[in-house]
């Protein structure tokens, strides 16, 4: 998006939301701790976020959902909700249009973008996606506390809790021979990328009993070499990359893919945080349970 071009809409185009009654609103601050006034029960809702559009359709607060971008993708449904665009070139003047109440921001907008929106006048909340597993939880309470859909969240992260103890209850933490795993976020002549220690995903991978081979590292780079010295028991990697990754040299070598324990998993069950991630967790506990018979 091109910060002089919304500037120059923010000088013709201010956005009044009359706040003068505070019985309507309440204080809220957000992950960039900016302190919002934000209405307590939003009827127009523009989400900048795949994750948190999911998280609204979890919480059946969809009714409210009249601006998403373009890769807010799901639940299938979701393509009927007017799109402004996408999350980093979305239209200001579009989302102006939509006449929100409420526009929530997830991690992808620069934080300089959000102050500039709150300048032309658009109540605006950022919830950010963590680098711990828990903060699934926090943030679908939140967006469950915006959207006045509190009580639907909180029943949400209790059924979440239920199947993530499903799984938990069969892990010996204690054991020191987990199984390894690692995975494949990129690979081949780009560079090889996976999860590192400080991202959810590596949580995810520790509650289901396995040490992620990465888990030392910061960030996402990996090289092959490393990759090929530690030789992880267990691959998991985006069902799309499945077959050319297990026939592209050097993986071909590794012992996860000559013995067949490469797991292919739905990218967006992992690769945002959302209530799906659940699923993808009890899918992985699953996949390896079913190897180890």
């Amino acid at each position: 998006m091109k910060l002089v071009a919304i500037a120059c809409v923010i000088v013709g185009c201010q956005h009044n939301t009359s706040k003068n009654n505070t019985d309507n609103y309440y204080t809220y601050t957000d992950d960039y701790n900016r302190t919002v006034q934000v209405p307590n029960n939003p009827k127009r809702i523009v989400s900048i976020s795949p994750a948190i559009t999911e998280i609204i359709y979890a919480l059946e607060a969809d009714d409210k959902l009249v601006g998403r971008t373009d890769f807010c993708n799901y639940p299938p449904q979701v393509d009927s909700v007017e799109s402004i665009g996408g999350i980093n070139n979305f239209s200001i003047e579009k989302l102006l249009s939509l006449e929100p109440d409420l526009v929530l921001i997830g991690s992808m907008v620069s934080e300089n973008t959000v102050n500039l929106m709150t300048n032309a006048g658009i109540t605006l909340v950022t919830i950010r996606e963590k680098d711990h597993f828990e903060a699934l939880f926090d943030n679908i309470e939140k967006i469950g506390l915006l959207c006045g859909h509190h009580n639907e969240a909180i029943q949400l992260n209790d059924s979440l809790r239920r199947k993530v103890q499903e799984v938990t209850t069969h892990i010996d933490t204690s054991a020191n021979n987990k199984h390894t795993v690692y995975y494949v976020v990129g690979y081949g002549k780009g560079g090889n990328f996976t999860a590192g220690g400080n991202t959810f995903i590596n949580d995810i991978f520790k509650l289901c009993g396995l040490r992620n081979i990465a888990e030392d590292i910061t960030g996402w780079n990996y090289s092959v070499e490393a990759l090929l010295e530690a030789d992880p028991d267990y691959i998991v990697i985006r069902k799309e990359d499945m077959a050319n990754f297990i026939n592209t040299k050097p993986y071909t070598y590794l012992s996860a893919v000559k013995q067949g324990k490469v797991i292919p998993i739905e990218s967006a069950y992992i690769d945002l945080q959302v209530p799906r991630n659940v699923d993808g967790l009890v899918y992985i506990y699953n996949s390896i349970k079913s190897h180890s018979k």
